[in-house]
């Protein structure tokens, strides 16, 4: 289920700017979009910090880098100052389900969690394709 709040929205909006090359790129932009106490489990296994994870996105976030699709999106307010989203990337080939929280801070929009689990091959949908729109849902 998506709910269609204002809340939602914002996080989806920033979700998906955290998937642009160009932010990524960005020291400055990932901080900002980026809560002091985030954390992630990667799709690598490895556990990233907030440091850490600005820095790799700088490294890796070059023109040669393939671009990011995401797919499913799906958001549910789960409180005044927080979201979650669940969606599936598509990087060159590497497919992943994806999870984020997003907590709203004096600065915005933040996300604080996120974890990435990496799939290959046809995925199903447990309750038919009704349940697993092909793009994106606002």
């Amino acid at each position: 289920m998506t709910d269609r709040t204002p809340a939602v929205a914002a996080a989806v909006e920033a979700e998906l700017a955290l998937l642009d090359g160009a932010v990524r790129g960005s020291p400055q932009r990932v901080d900002a979009l980026l809560h002091p106490d985030f954390h992630e489990f990667g799709a690598s296994g490895r556990v990233w910090d907030r440091a850490a994870i600005i820095a790799m996105l700088a490294d890796t976030a070059g023109s040669d880098a393939p671009p990011i699709t995401a797919s499913r999106i799906r958001g549910v307010q789960l409180a005044a100052d927080l979201v979650h989203l669940t969606y599936d990337t598509d990087a060159g080939g590497r497919r992943a389900h994806r999870s984020s929280l997003w907590r709203r801070t004096r600065q915005g929009w933040q996300l604080y969690f996120h974890q990435a689990t990496p799939f290959s091959g046809p995925e199903e949908c447990p309750s038919g394709p009704e349940e697993c729109p092909s793009g994106p849902e606002e």
